[in-house]
């Protein structure tokens, strides 16, 4: 099996990412991060799922972008509630965070020439997703020529490198039932950006909205319980 280093931030879409990959027949080494995020439950969940799919290796990287904050998940900036559906897909929120999927592709940059993968998966997508830029297919096909100029494995040939984005161009209706039929457990998610201490989430931020309008549309009911 070709190794490959999956981005599991413990999320619906990461967790359905990982599930294909496996599909696929690639061994998956799974990556996450504790980034100063507010809604740092998620890593109990990419704990949880990882565990439940068997990857070879789960890393956790420490890294502080609190330090430079300018989102809502990284600073002292409400996370929006309650939004409509033109708002979140028309817009880039505050929930946006600086360059994070730039940072997170060069960890895994790393920890897959570390481990000899030629292979990322990153769960993002076009449809179903909160106005991110990094989020565009365009993007990611910017990362990936630039990481085959700027790794040792590119440079020797030793195998160009791949990102995978399976779910790009998937609603999220769609994400999960693909899920469901992989055998993920969306028990085991979290999604929310602005949980309880205890985990909760709150049903009222992008995120929890996208996922529960995703659920909803493939006629199925979300497991995860919310506080209202």
């Amino acid at each position: 099996m070709k190794k490959a280093v999956i981005l599991l931030s413990g999320g619906l879409d990461s967790a359905t990412c990982l599930a294909m990959a496996k599909q696929n027949s690639f061994a998956p080494y799974a990556l996450s991060f504790r980034y100063g995020q507010r809604h740092e439950f998620e890593l109990n969940s990419a704990r949880a799922v990882a565990q439940a799919h068997g990857v070879k290796d789960h890393v956790i990287s420490n890294i502080d972008l609190r330090a430079f904050g300018g989102s809502a998940l990284t600073d002292e900036i409400d996370v929006p509630k309650n939004r409509d559906e033109s708002a979140i897909s028309n817009e880039i929120p505050v929930t946006y965070v600086p360059a994070r999927n730039t940072i997170f592709l060069s960890f895994s940059l790393a920890y897959a020439e570390v481990i000899g993968a030629n292979d990322i998966f990153i769960g993002v997508n076009a449809l179903d997703y909160s106005g991110y830029p990094d989020c565009r297919p365009e993007y990611i096909k910017s990362f990936q020529n630039m990481a085959n100029l700027a790794t040792k494995s590119g440079v020797e040939g030793n195998g160009s490198l791949t990102i995978h984005t399976p779910l790009i161009n998937l609603t999220k209706a769609m994400i999960i039932q693909m899920g469901i039929e992989l055998g993920v457990d969306y028990s085991l998610t979290h999604s929310c950006y602005d949980p309880m201490d205890n985990g909760t989430s709150c049903g009222h931020c992008d995120a929890c909205q996208l996922r529960l309008k995703g659920f909803e549309e493939a006629g199925l009911t979300d497991p995860l319980i919310y506080s209202s």
